[in-house]
């Protein structure tokens, strides 16, 4: 019996039951790396030992609920792991900033421990809302002063100094939840968001002016989940969140905890799901604010030398093999799953964890040795193996999501089959085809044949979540997509008392199309970055030395796409009306037959070929057009500049009547109503483009049509 079906017949039971190859049922190609997987799921199988013996997932994941502040009714404990600390002393506001006056306890494994007992009126040691530090005393006798590593809030007074303070935070009043999570999203619809840049003002935005003045956006135009980036505290304002120094502190810029709290349970009032943007990968290197030599060592919470530093990120790399390190990663994630009841993780940097290299100077070819070979980080991607199965195995409905450029095989496969555990991966690859088409080709010349390559090559089995453009596309040093189109006059001819240029014109009809095929074709899930939506004027630059601090393109214009006058509202309401198509057709959640075609040639897919809803039926190269089905519906794409058909045969899936369901022409999205809404489409009997049946349509250069069977 070959590997493959041993797999197959391999029933889903404890994880020490299995060896790791059971992703080989899915992808034979697998096969010869069977040892690597067999290599990797041992390693695991070490970790989830540990992890049991120590009360599993349940108990080792609450390390929060042992370090750190600890509330009781009787006092106040504090602990923190500082194994290279001789002495350990907590001081702050409440002892008049005593160094010495109140000493720490050390266990045998490093931990040390304070309790500080009620006043006798019964209010707490330490005062909500006061500054606490911990002092230590290193081997050679210096003495350190930290910011507790679990601390839960941190602020910065920039007048004072850059460095966090660290405070104790404890209300009277704790914060009384309303709204129940949502479902889990079958088709993925994520809007990345800023809270700091979610303002029309120059200044750092807060979590209730997003609660009040944003979510409505989100919930109108048509997204389930929320990608909340740099919550996380970090020194670095520019760092875009990526340079975390508390991990247990949602930053103090944007408020306070209990706002953060009331965002997320609005959010879940509108049905939204919500996701925190988690920094895993790496820390900022500060040391009085950081984790960076936190008890005076090199190595506590990271690797020693070369191997502990990234060298383009100017930041430390965790130990993934430390036991503590792991306690406080875990913990982390289960942590902001409790506390702040967020619903999931992207996980950043996923490429720079799982290879030594970090992926710095190594262009991924997708060969599998590549994935499977010495540059591989086994202790990294044991972690994520870890912290997925342990957000799946607590919270069934979590999602979790990788940043991987790389191409990792079986990223997205439950850890039980030997996989990694995320629920998806960002198709990377997307917005970089899109910005070198509009760079460096003419629209006469696109290469349609490669544009359905990127947009479809993706794992069999591994879901995929595509975008146009992320924050990546909107930071300064690059341009949007809107940019890439039409900069040379969104500052002149947007305005609707203008003529329509052919430039306005052009980007008008390319942002919808472009939305619309990557949205459609691209993924199992689909993402946009704040603003993106209607075309944000200017790019992203956070204040930093080099703009004279300045907050100038450090926020959204809502303004531009509020006024009537403009025609940043025609971008935006194709937005909301083509994420509405989703809801009403779920697109996201049909499957690609140009996987499923391989069943052919593997027996044991061919279930999986049955439920195919979605084929590319055409792709004209001289035409410039391309058209699919998916999930039932027909969508054609006329991508010439100039050349509009009469009467174009598409192939149809099935015989009957089709409607419009979208139109990109339409007058409310900027378009030119070259084609009725209220057209009517009967198939006829006759093979094309590998169909039974196909409708003859009108259609319109640059312009997108998806096409729905009548009821």
């Amino acid at each position: 019996m070959t590997i493959a079906e041993t797999a197959r017949s391999n029933p889903s039971g404890s994880y020490k039951d299995q060896d790791g190859t059971g992703v080989v049922g899915l992808d034979p190609w697998l096969e010869p790396y069977a040892n690597g997987l067999k290599k990797r799921y041992a390693a695991y199988k070490v970790w989830r030992d540990k992890i049991e013996q120590a009360g599993g997932y349940e108990k080792f994941s609450r390390g929060y609920e042992k370090f750190g502040f600890i509330v009781s009714k009787s006092g106040i404990t504090y602990r923190e792991w500082a194994p290279n600390a001789k002495e350990a002393f907590l001081f702050g506001d409440f002892n008049g900033w005593n160094n010495s006056s109140h000493p720490m306890k050390k266990d045998e494994f490093g931990v040390y421990e304070i309790f500080l007992p009620h006043k006798a009126d019964g209010s707490p040691a330490i005062e909500h809302n006061s500054k606490v530090k911990i002092t230590m005393i290193t081997p050679d006798g210096t003495r350190i002063d930290r910011l507790p590593a679990w601390i839960r809030r941190v602020t910065q007074d920039l007048s004072v100094s850059a460095t966090y303070d660290a405070i104790f935070w404890n209300p009277p009043k704790q914060y009384q939840w309303k709204n129940k999570a949502p479902p889990k999203p079958t088709s993925l619809k994520v809007y990345e968001a800023h809270v700091g840049i979610a303002t029309v003002e120059g200044r750092v935005g807060q979590f209730t002016e997003f609660t009040a003045n944003v979510l409505p956006r989100i919930k109108k135009l048509g997204y389930n989940t929320i990608q909340l980036m740099a919550i996380m505290e970090h020194a670095y304002y520019a760092s875009f969140g990526y340079q975390v120094t508390s991990f247990f502190a949602a930053s103090s810029r944007y408020g306070t905890p209990e706002e953060l709290k009331e965002l997320i349970d609005t959010a879940h009032g509108m049905g939204i799901t919500v996701l925190l943007d988690v920094v895993h990968s790496h820390a900022c290197k500060n040391v009085l604010d950081g984790l960076n030599q936190f008890d005076g060592s090199e190595h506590q919470y990271f690797h020693e030398g070369g191997k502990g530093r990234h060298e383009l990120w100017d930041s430390r790399l965790f130990n993934y093999s430390n036991y503590e390190t792991m306690r406080f990663l875990l913990s982390n994630l289960r942590f902001y799953m409790e506390e702040y009841r967020f619903d999931g993780f992207r996980f950043d940097g996923v490429t720079s964890m799982m290879y030594l290299h970090h992926g710095i100077g190594y262009g991924f070819s997708g060969n599998y040795n590549e994935y499977f070979g010495d540059t591989v980080d086994l202790e990294a991607v044991v972690y994520l193996m870890l912290a997925n199965d342990m957000l799946h195995s607590l919270y069934p409905k979590s999602i979790t999501i990788a940043e991987d450029v790389s191409g990792m095989p079986t990223l997205c496969r439950p850890v039980s089959e030997g996989g990694v555990g995320f629920d998806y991966r960002l198709s990377m690859a997307i917005p970089d085809m899109w910005i070198k088409l509009l760079k460096e080709t003419s629209d006469d010349e696109w290469d349609i044949g490669n544009i359905v390559f990127t947009l479809t090559n993706r794992r069999y089995m591994e879901p995929s979540i595509a975008y146009c453009e992320s924050h990546d596309q909107a930071l300064v040093g690059d341009k949007t997509i809107a940019f890439w189109l039409m900069d040379k006059e969104m500052y002149t001819h947007m305005s609707v008392l203008t003529e329509l240029t052919p430039i306005i014109d052009r980007g008008l009809a390319l942002h919808k199309m472009i939305r619309l095929v990557t949205h459609a074709l691209g993924g199992e899930g689909y993402l946009t970055f704040i603003g993106n939506e209607f075309g944000h004027p200017e790019w992203l630059d956070f204040p930093r030395a080099g703009n004279n601090s300045s907050f100038h393109y450090a926020r959204r214009q809502w303004n531009v796409v509020d006024d009537d006058l403009l025609r940043y509202k025609f971008l935006n309401e194709f937005d909301a009306s083509m994420n509405n198509a989703e809801t009403q057709i779920g697109w996201l959640s049909a499957p690609q037959i140009f996987r499923m075609l391989k069943a052919i040639v593997r027996p044991f897919f061919f279930f999986f070929f049955l439920l195919s809803l979605a084929y590319v039926s055409l792709k004209h190269e001289s035409d410039k057009v391309l058209a699919f089905d998916r999930g039932g519906a027909i969508f054609i794409f006329n991508f010439h500049p100039t050349k509009s058909f009469t009467d174009y045969r598409i192939g149809a899936p099935e015989a009957g009547e089709y409607r419009i369901a979208l139109n990109t022409d339409e007058p409310k999205f900027g378009g030119h109503d070259r084609v009725s809404n209220g057209s009517q489409f009967f198939t006829s009997q006759g093979p094309w483009c590998n169909r039974d049946h196909y409708v003859q349509v009108y259609i319109p250069c640059r312009t997108a049509l998806v096409l729905v069977k009548k009821n």
